[in-house]
């Protein structure tokens, strides 16, 4: 868990809380009323949270401006698989095996 929480300090520069990490949406993921907020919400991210023994990615993508707002939502398909490639590829990077 220390190498992985290693990795998230370097690739965060946002982190709010204690083991948990913001990881930013591509532009190019965001609904199209996430786009029409972009200025007074953006820019939209996914949080990591880590543990002990674990590791685990929320699938509400957040608002780094506001905390309601009908632009925040659960992960469309597009924004999941985002999500979790980015989690696969992390844990590849490290070597780490699940």
């Amino acid at each position: 868990m220390d190498q992985i929480k290693q990795s998230l300090n370097q690739k965060c520069s946002n982190q709010p809380i204690d083991n948990l990490y913001w990881i930013n949406i591509p532009k190019k993921l965001y609904l199209p009323l996430q786009r029409e907020h972009e200025l007074s919400c953006g820019p939209y991210y996914f949080a990591i949270e880590t543990g002990q023994h674990w590791l685990k990615a929320e699938l509400l993508v957040r608002s780094s401006q506001k905390i309601r707002c009908e632009c925040i939502c659960y992960a469309d398909k597009a924004q999941r698989e985002y999500i979790l490639n980015w989690m696969d590829q992390l844990l590849s990077q490290l070597n780490v095996s699940i």
